[in-house]
């Protein structure tokens, strides 16, 4: 059974017997199972479950009704079976906490540092994105008072207009300095060495690069490349760039990868122009970084340098 099923099902058979006992505060719970762990993306496997994987579901609540029940909720939930159809929840000092009773503000706080939808550019822009995953990934199952759900909402209606151009900037110069300069000198040189990590800096860029275009935010490392296969607009270059890591590292593969660099960064840069970021094609990344940062209004944004990001 997946993660996100098991969790569903034990909502439904405990949820009401939590309400039960909290009957003045029932409206005021929301359920579901969102946040850290591959069942919250649905990528758990068999290996998934060796560790912080079992029956449970998160239960939101904001600060006033943590402060009026809050341990009292925390000790029923606590008193749930903790077996259910088969599976045991097995939890890791570092998995605590990803499930049972957790404050609104507490849990957006964790991931984003902001008790709400960040006010400004800025904070948006301190937030890395693979904690913006976490923070909208998995599903709510239940939410009378939307308070959960509202600050869900506004997280995933994705980075403002300027944040967007300034990280789309930087990921273009990065892949550009990387791919398709530092790489083939790095080869040319023999340099073999700096050539596989001018590779890998291409690739965490291009990675990062194309999960923008989808308005995406792009998931902790390990599950970029299954992220992608929900991709609809860089299909191809996504493609591409799993065969460009399976071709190693050796000379006698330099002018493929080169090659399949280039087309990655073609493809990048005609989605550039097509969703209105850049007014030329030109396969150069690096000439596109002029026209996506002139239309950045926000003063703060558009001093920084073109390269810098805090993720």
């Amino acid at each position: 059974m997946k993660g996100m099923e098991l969790a569903r099902a034990y909502y439904r058979e405990y949820a009401d017997q939590i309400r039960g006992k909290f009957p003045q505060y029932a409206g005021r719970m929301a359920f579901g199972l969102v946040g850290e762990g591959s069942e919250c993306y649905g990528y758990d496997d068999q290996i998934s479950q060796d560790h912080d994987f079992g029956p449970g579901f998160c239960l939101w609540i904001s600060r006033e009704t943590a402060q009026a029940i809050g341990p009292e909720l925390q000790e029923a939930y606590n008193a749930l079976p903790k077996s259910f159809q088969g599976y045991t929840r097995q939890e890791t000092a570092e998995g605590a906490g990803r499930v049972g009773v957790i404050p609104i503000d507490r849990f957006y706080a964790r991931y984003t540092n902001c008790t709400d939808v960040p006010g400004t550019n800025i904070e948006w822009m301190r937030i890395p994105e693979r904690f913006l995953s976490i923070a909208t990934n998995g599903e709510v199952f239940d939410d009378p008072e939307g308070e959960f759900t509202r600050i869900r909402a506004g997280l995933q209606r994705f980075y403002p207009e300027d944040v967007l151009r300034k990280k789309i900037a930087a990921r273009a110069a990065v892949m550009s300095q990387s791919g398709q300069y530092n790489f083939p000198r790095s080869m040319n040189r023999g340099d073999i060495h700096a050539a596989w990590l001018a590779q890998a800096e291409f690739v965490k860029a291009a990675a990062s690069m194309l999960y923008l275009l989808e308005r995406i935010y792009e998931p902790f490392y390990k599950w970029a490349f299954r992220g992608m296969e929900s991709f609809r607009i860089c299909v191809q270059p996504a493609g591409e760039l799993k065969q460009l890591i399976a071709l190693g590292s050796g000379q006698e593969t330099a002018g493929e990868r080169q090659r399949i660099i280039e087309s990655i960064c073609s493809q990048t840069a005609a989605q550039l122009q097509r969703q209105g970021f850049s007014s030329t094609a030109d396969p150069f990344l690096q000439n596109h970084l002029p026209s996506i940062m002139a239309a950045v209004k926000d003063p703060q944004i558009r001093a920084l340098h073109v390269m810098a990001d805090f993720d």
